[in-house]
């Protein structure tokens, strides 16, 4: 899932400036659906991995809600803006820690099936989520906030941008690569945290999957106030220092999550431990991506 939203991601920036936030983030999520719910019917690994790599899809959202929230707020606060709608956005991913196990063993005890069929079950959920909340963002978002893409660049009061003018624009803006390299170093390490801390648990410290997926939702729900915290102190800084406050705030950031990400792998013997420091691993995670919102808008500027 994480593989095959890469590629996504960048498709999803060219959709944004062509075509608006609202149609590409609706049409995402609702492509993403089919894929969820055809977990229920995979019978060996290469349809796992289709459903797997379709799901990944989903993760291509992240770019639309950015774009949306750049479009919305100024520059004096669009650092927390962006961080507080990309914390609750990915939210999920600690909310879907806590959630799919106990959907999964309402499933195991309703239906009186086995293991193998409940878990098939549990993605019937996150289907229906999509398919909702993509319909509600067709119909009831709005582009800008004087009206949507469509009806803007048909009056002229915008301009129709090119695909091909859009993207090279952004392959030669060094500035963009260097924030490839840090957001990789925070938002990469949450993904893949997202994707083996459950895991690690289990396997490590001998807990049963249910436990292990309560105590990995920890590292998610940091996004409850950390990527804000770190949204709120790069506008802090803005306002002192200006566009240098903002870069010492992501670097001090990192580097304080790149120390809490050695202490978490020398206390392996140590459960305990293991969750404090990957608390406060997480939380630098998240306010890391929060101080890289409050950076991206001005890029281009």
């Amino acid at each position: 899932a994480v593989t095959g939203t890469i590629i996504r991601r960048v498709i999803m920036g060219t959709v944004c400036d062509v075509i608006g936030p609202r149609l590409g983030l609706s049409v995402i999520l609702l492509a993403t659906a089919p894929f969820c719910f055809a977990m229920a019917l995979v019978q060996g690994f290469t349809g796992f991995l289709i459903c797997r790599l379709g799901i990944g899809l989903g993760l291509a959202t992240f770019v639309a809600c950015q774009f949306w929230m750049s479009c919305m707020f100024n520059g004096r606060c669009v650092g927390i803006a962006n961080a507080t709608a990309a914390g609750w956005g990915n939210l999920g991913g600690g909310v879907t820690q806590f959630l799919m196990p106990g959907i999964y063993a309402i499933c195991f005890s309703a239906t009186k099936s086995r293991a193998f069929t409940a878990w098939r079950w549990a993605y019937i959920f996150p289907g229906l989520c999509h398919t909702v909340v993509g319909l509600m963002v067709m119909f009831l978002g709005q582009d800008l906030p004087d009206g949507n893409y469509k009806v803007l660049t048909t009056s002229g009061a915008i301009e129709k941008k090119s695909t091909w003018n859009v993207n090279k624009l952004a392959m030669m803006n060094y500035r963009m690569w260097c924030m490839v390299a840090t957001y990789g170093f925070c938002f990469g390490v949450e993904l893949t945290m997202n994707n083996i801390v459950a895991g690690y648990l289990f396997d490590q410290f001998g807990v049963s999957l249910q436990t292990a997926g309560i105590l990995a939702s920890c590292y998610g729900l940091m996004n409850l106030f950390a990527r804000s915290v770190g949204g709120m102190l790069s506008d802090w800084s803005a306002s002192r220092y200006g566009m240098r406050g903002r870069l010492w705030t992501l670097w001090l950031s990192q580097t304080l999550e790149g120390v809490l990400c050695i202490f978490m792998g020398i206390s392996k013997n140590s459960l305990g431990a293991t969750i404090a420091f990957m608390v406060f691993f997480s939380i630098c995670v998240q306010a890391s991506e929060g101080a890289s919102y409050g950076i991206v808008p001005f890029i281009t500027r």
